[in-house]
């Protein structure tokens, strides 16, 4: 089946004759895009759209495809059911390090030690959590606090729309150089067993306090039950304005009174939404508008 507009591209490279680069015709980008926003809510915005023939260079390869052209007609061409979603999975921005933004670790420690102190557990819901360093750092962060205190740990939902960054959370498998970014040497020793081909496997104890859930952002329900803090950084910065809205919606629905969002260093309120405000607890915290408060609509 060939797309209008597209020409079925020659096949595979013998061995020895040097791949041409995978450049795409605006068609094919358009594909793409498409198949992006509709599953996800993300745009491939101008400057993603020079890293798209990369991140999908190793999928092409290994169906030994010439072209992202040749890539779109096989999706396109419904034999492989699951080609659009590894398609997906591997243009979804999923840069992640461990205690990213150090400071904000110790915000979430405030914001649970003032929710502990009213005699509730806390529950945190980190939206976007890729392939886990983020909700696995907040629980490293509130295990060390909460074994010096005696507390109990709050419980934890982390989720994502890549199924395949999911799948590397679960495991609580990484790489050397994925631990060297940002995992401060005590508690790679306490909460990582090394293993062959420097591969560092969390400890089972840890990985136990953190549920792991697929979700797209901007289409499912949030995991049940009210949240007192939701973590949700450089998620939306390539949301069309409409879906972004439909985001702040959905996780105002999912906070319970007095809870707090954290967005990214370059994301804001603002402009987006009339749900929610600054919040005097901390830098980059948000609070959920009560309704009472909330701006009448005619």
């Amino acid at each position: 089946m060939t797309a209008p507009g597209m020409r079925s591209a020659p096949p595979f490279p013998q061995p020895g004759h040097p791949a041409p680069s995978p450049k795409a015709s605006a068609q094919a980008l358009n594909v793409l895009a498409a198949l992006l926003e509709a599953r996800t809510g993300q745009q491939i915005v101008r400057h993603r759209s020079t890293r798209v023939d990369t991140v999908l260079l190793p999928l092409m390869r290994e169906r030994r495809l010439e072209t992202l052209d040749q890539l779109v007609l096989a999706i396109l061409d419904g034999s492989d059911p699951s080609l659009a979603g590894r398609v997906v999975d591997a243009l979804v921005n999923c840069e992640t390090s461990f205690f990213r933004d150090p400071q904000i670790f110790d915000l979430i420690a405030d914001t649970v030690a003032a929710i502990e102190r009213t005699g509730r557990r806390a529950r945190i819901w980190s939206v976007g959590c890729s392939t886990g360093q983020e909700p696995l750092s907040i629980a490293m962060a509130l295990a060390e606090r909460n074994d010096a205190l005696g507390t109990a740990m709050p419980d934890i939902v982390a989720t994502d729309v890549s199924e395949a960054a999911l799948a590397k959370a679960r495991a609580g498998s990484f790489t050397q150089f994925e631990v060297q970014r940002g995992l401060p040497i005590r508690h790679l020793v306490r909460w990582f067993e090394g293993r062959a081909d420097n591969e560092w496997v969390v400890r089972p104890e840890l990985l136990r306090h953190i549920a792991f859930r697929h979700m797209n952002l901007v289409s499912d329900p949030p995991p049940p039950g009210g949240f007192d803090l939701i973590l949700c950084r450089n998620v939306m910065l390539y949301f069309a304005p409409e879906a972004k809205r439909r985001v702040f919606d959905i996780l105002a629905s999912a906070m319970r009174p007095g809870a707090g969002l954290i967005l990214g260093a370059g994301e804001t309120v603002i402009g987006q939404t009339a749900l929610f405000r600054l919040s005097p607890g901390g830098r980059g915290l948000y609070e959920k508008i009560p309704e009472e408060e909330a701006p009448r609509t005619a």
